[in-house]
């Protein structure tokens, strides 16, 4: 695609294993809390197709793989026939009109209370340290979490089979393929981080054993769907919900090289710059070492704009870009950056409300004729 005769590295054509992608702008995985009841709503039909392009690439949010793996109300899942169902509509959705969509599949761990978990009981982890109270993404709201319970090393083996299934349920209902949710101080990431890890038994301790717990669940998920359908995301160098490593670029190279062995389909990266919730940080880290690593499609995501976006893939720096606001507020983002064209401004307050349509579907796209 070309602009005044110059073509824009973002808008350029990418094969990632058997999917032709048009260009490289993806939608990056965002929670929206609005599936009542964990069950995928019709709303969501209209909300990821105004997203889609022919041969774009749209990474749902983030889904619980079981009953135990939610942390927020009204968050999507993938472990009952009823979820799987009512995706199905949504994913048609998207490939009408020819994109590509993952599912993102997803255990928030100790990141929950026993509000979100079956009978009350308390969340599960890799550890039984408490997480402290945090003020949620809206800056107003205090979110208090239930000490979890450590999970005995003889439970872990199910755990791995719960995203197995949640990636069996994703192919069954249409989805091209899975993203393992590995970031944000979620399960794995509490499994892969030595400020959260202290385990004794072969899933803690050293860098291998702490990314074992992760390496397992792909090996699960490669094993059901195949590794040319499957992703990972991976934050390295973030703290989100106490989650830090103290040595992030170590864990960083050693997931990629041991992710080479599966032959996976990709690596996305959250950028050293977001150490906190969608705040940019100056750092001297780079995911450089990390890309040089990994052998299939890297993409990056964490506060790129489209200037970053163009020179991180014309210098080769990342094969593909997620933007998460930027999409959420302009449903036509890849033709805006096409044209260098003005984008709407994202509203905060509504990212989370439950409102089917405002602040979801009712950003405005260009006039046709632009």
């Amino acid at each position: 695609m070309s602009t005044g005769g110059s073509t824009v590295p973002l808008l350029t054509p990418y094969k990632m294993g058997k999917f032709d992608l048009s260009h490289r702008v993806v939608l990056a995985p965002l929670t929206r809390q609005r599936s009542f009841g964990n069950v995928p709503q019709p709303h969501a039909i209209l909300y990821y197709q105004q997203r889609t392009t022919k041969g774009g690439l749209l990474i749902a949010e983030a889904t619980g793989v079981s009953d135990t793996a939610q942390g927020y109300k009204d968050t999507p899942g993938i472990w009952t026939k009823e979820q799987v169902e009512a995706w199905k509509p949504i994913v048609d959705g998207v490939h009408a009109k020819g994109g590509i969509f993952f599912c993102q599949i997803w255990h928030v761990g100790r990141v929950s209370n026993s509000s979100f978990q079956p009978n009350g009981q308390a969340p599960i982890s890799s550890t039984d340290k408490p997480l402290k109270p945090q003020v949620r993404a809206n800056g107003i709201d205090i979110t208090t979490f239930t000490p979890p319970r450590r999970l005995e090393t003889e439970e872990i083996p199910l755990i791995i089979n719960d995203f197995r299934v949640a990636a069996r349920n994703a192919i069954e209902a249409g989805f091209d393929g899975v993203e393992i949710h590995g970031a944000h101080g979620y399960l794995i990431d509490q499994f892969l981080k030595d400020q959260v890890n202290d385990r004794t038994d072969q899933y803690g301790g050293s860098l291998e054993n702490r990314c074992r717990f992760a390496l397992e669940v792909v090996q699960a998920v490669v094993d059901e769907i195949g590794a040319d359908r499957v992703g990972i995301r991976l934050s390295p160098f973030a703290s989100y919900s106490d989650a830090a490593d103290s040595n992030p670029e170590a864990l960083g190279l050693y997931m990629a090289n041991s992710l080479n062995k599966f032959g996976i389909l990709y690596c996305h990266m959250v950028e050293p710059r977001m150490v906190k919730l969608g705040e940019k940080f100056e750092t001297p880290y780079s995911l450089r070492p990390i890309r040089d690593a990994f052998k299939g499609t890297f993409m990056v995501a964490g506060g790129y704009t489209r200037e970053d976006g163009n020179k991180a893939i014309s210098s080769g720096y990342a094969d593909l870009i997620a933007y998460g606001r930027l999409f959420l507020s302009n449903p036509d983002l890849p033709r805006r950056f096409e044209i260098d064209a003005p984008l709407n401004k994202y509203n905060r307050e509504t990212f989370y409300t439950p409102d089917p349509v405002i602040g979801y579907t009712d950003y405005p796209f260009l006039p046709s004729d632009v």
